[in-house]
């Protein structure tokens, strides 16, 4: 498990996976010696694509050395919480929460869910110097070590390293801590997903260079700034002697594929109810007429401008739209679709369409509504039914009514900020609001059954704007969620709120949201739960033990010690992510003549010690007699097991080979 990780890591350099997607599409690219021939591979690629020299690309000192962390394995194992995952409310919940390192949560996280997650929001540090950012990622490399791998001088080499030990907030430290977890989450995305990653003006540029690189300039959907503040108000005193006061943040966006892109527009509601420009009426029989010729014979429509002292006309519908219910109800429900606006028509219609305009009467064309000016010689307008300016909308006033679709200036978040405490949470300095997550879940078109990821969870706001949504849809999209467990110092407000650990506070918020929320929804069904797991680096007893400890060698004694040390639920939680079947799966306990083994799908686990020959005969007799039983592989704790253990299990084993089944089963044993 570890020692199988640090033999690979060994081997790994920035570019391993690279190279391993090229030998397995161009394997003919590669000479006997292993070295890659550019030559051959130009030729693959010259009818389709444009092969030049010239190019721009993001450089920073430490770029390669981030690709390395990106490739290197992690030799954290996975702790899940059983206290709490054992609870009614979580024991079936798919939702997820990793306490651990974001870059070691996401290694896992690729092994069981790559290419299965809709959408990312990640609101990572800012690199504002008052943030607490410093880069932090300890992995043990010499500069000796470094230099070979990354075939560079010795003295870059201690300049990266340099960055490292001592802990920087420089903007190369900055792009070599995001870099790698950019890459990592570019490979989680689903083809149409989306990432949506909260930044301010310190590394905002480059954000947007290192993100380039990493998804493709191509799959740039656009920068939505954020309103934080208005103006001076809202804004902390400090604030109000700076020369330029900061009320706005950016949220960056790319998706993993530009083919797949489908992203459903926002709404927003508009300052006026009514628009003016809509001031014609068109009845059954297609016959315009003024629409204050309508109001005015209509003694109902009239009484309404006569009870507010308010003359009819065009400009006066709105107010009385805003102050009367039952008057923007018939405005609405009833007269819609009978007003109209009369604008330019920018489309060719098919010649005996246009020979029927000639007469200058209106004419239905598909969904539009036709006719020519000038006596039926001018041009071509349409009108356009008052009812199509009218949508459900998105922004914190919800509710069916003209509106407009809203752009990439996101205004009126500043009352969200100024409020965020009432959402459950008041620890963190700028935390995001739940209505900013949940309106760019809306944004990206994801689906009731998707997952959201973030990864920088904080206060876990994604995981509450997730559960709220599922609660006003019934959806059942499911949360991911990472946090750092850093801790928390004395006199903090989180601190004196009970809290020592930020991961504490995230999930502390979710529990209180999915209470709100069964609260005011006691009927709702929905998956309000969550699975925690603890990343654990092993301790240094127990690496030593590993790296001291030679399978060769070791054939006639099995390690019970190692078993103690990690724990059977760690070995078993980590392999089932290990092997695809991610954090949430459930393994079938067997019985093997008193020794226990774990069945789920292709895998059987053997984790314990002393394995007894009854528990290997009735593995095979299973086998032999249960046809829903036919794990293709066999997973063994190497430490567990004895030389001659495992020799008797594959010697038992092969004789399936010659039953109906005709099964060859593969050894996997894990060090």
């Amino acid at each position: 498990m570890i020692k199988d990780i640090l033999n690979s890591n060994e081997e790994t350099t920035p570019n391993s996976k690279e190279i391993a997607i090229l030998k397995e599409h161009f394997p003919s690219c590669f000479k006997n010696d292993g070295s890659f021939d550019i030559e051959r591979f130009k030729g693959f690629l010259s009818d389709k694509v444009s092969i030049t020299d010239e190019g721009y690309e993001l450089k920073f000192l430490g770029k390669n050395y981030a690709r390395l962390l990106a490739s290197v394995d992690t030799t954290t194992v996975i702790t899940p919480n059983e206290e709490h995952n054992s609870k009614p409310e979580n024991k079936n919940s798919e939702n997820i929460y990793i306490s651990g390192d974001n870059l070691d949560g996401l290694k896992h996280l690729l092994k069981s869910y790559s290419g299965q997650v809709k959408c990312i929001y990640i609101d990572p540090p800012y690199n504002t110097g008052t943030d607490g950012f410093v880069y932090n990622d300890n992995f043990d490399f010499t500069v000796d070590s470094l230099s070979e791998k990354l075939s560079i001088s010795e003295e870059q080499a201690e300049r990266i390293l340099d960055l490292t030990k001592r802990g920087s907030a420089s903007h190369s430290a900055w792009l070599m801590f995001m870099y790698p977890r950019l890459i990592l989450a570019r490979d989680l995305l689903t083809d149409d997903g989306v990432i949506f990653i909260s930044i301010d003006d310190n590394e905002q540029a480059n954000l947007k260079l290192i993100c380039d690189d990493v998804f493709g300039e191509e799959h740039f959907i656009g920068q939505i700034t954020v309103e934080t503040a208005n103006g001076v108000f809202g804004t902390r005193a400090s604030g109000l002697n700076t020369t330029l006061v900061k009320v706005k943040d950016y949220v960056l966006s790319y998706t993993k594929s530009k083919k797949e892109k489908n992203f459903l527009p926002l709404y927003m509601p508009t300052n006026e109810r009514f628009d003016t420009h809509y001031s014609i009426m068109i009845d059954e029989n297609l016959n315009r007429s003024s629409f204050v010729d309508y109001l005015n014979k209509s003694d109902e429509l009239k009484g309404y401008f006569e009870k507010y002292k308010m003359s009819v006309s065009l400009k006066n519908i709105s107010k009385i739209m805003e102050i009367d219910k039952n008057f923007n109800d018939i405005i609405i429900n009833r007269l819609s679709d009978k007003i109209y606006q009369d604008v330019a028509f920018s489309l060719n219609v098919p010649q005996d369409i246009e020979e029927k305009l000639s007469s200058g009467n209106l004419i239905e064309w598909k969904e539009y509504l036709i006719f020519k000016t000038r006596n039926g010689k001018g041009s071509i307008r349409q009108l356009i039914p008052f009812k199509k300016s009218l949508r459900n909308t998105d922004d914190y006033i919800s509710e069916y009514r003209r509106a407009v679709a809203i752009g990439d200036l996101w205004e009126g978040f500043d009352n969200d900020m100024k409020n965020v405490s009432n959402e459950g949470i008041s620890c963190f300095d700028t935390p995001k609001p739940v209505r900013l997550i949940k309106q760019l879940i809306k944004w990206c078109n994801i689906k009731k059954d998707d997952t959201v990821l973030d990864f920088f969870s904080g206060s876990a706001t994604t995981a509450h704007a997730v559960m709220n949504l599922n609660a006003e849809d019934g959806g059942n999209r499911k949360f991911i969620m990472v946090q750092l467990p850093e801790i928390i110092e004395e006199g903090k407000p989180a601190y004196e709120a009970g809290y020592r650990t930020i991961d504490q506070i995230g999930m502390d918020r979710i529990i209180k949201a999915a209470n709100k929320i069964k609260e005011e929804n006691p009927d709702l069904e929905a998956d309000l739960g969550f699975k925690h797991f603890i990343l654990q680096e092993p301790t240094p007893n127990t690496l030593d033990k590993i790296e001291e400890f030679d399978p060769d060698e070791n054939k006639l004694f099995a390690d019970k010690t190692l078993l103690d040390e990690f724990g059977k639920p760690t070995i078993l939680s980590t392999w089932l992510v290990r092997d695809g079947y991610g954090l949430t799966a459930q393994p079938e306990e067997l019985d093997l003549s008193g020794y226990k083994g774990y069945f789920i799908d292709k895998h059987l686990y053997l984790i314990d010690t002393e394995i007894p020959n009854e528990a290997i005969e009735k593995i095979v007799v299973k086998y032999e007699t249960d046809g829903s039983f036919n794990p293709e592989n066999i997973v063994l704790f190497g430490y567990s097991f004895t030389w001659t253990q495992m020799e008797q299990l594959k010697i038992n084993l092969k004789r399936l080979k010659d039953t109906e089944k005709n099964l060859n089963i593969n050894f996997d044993v894990r060090y």
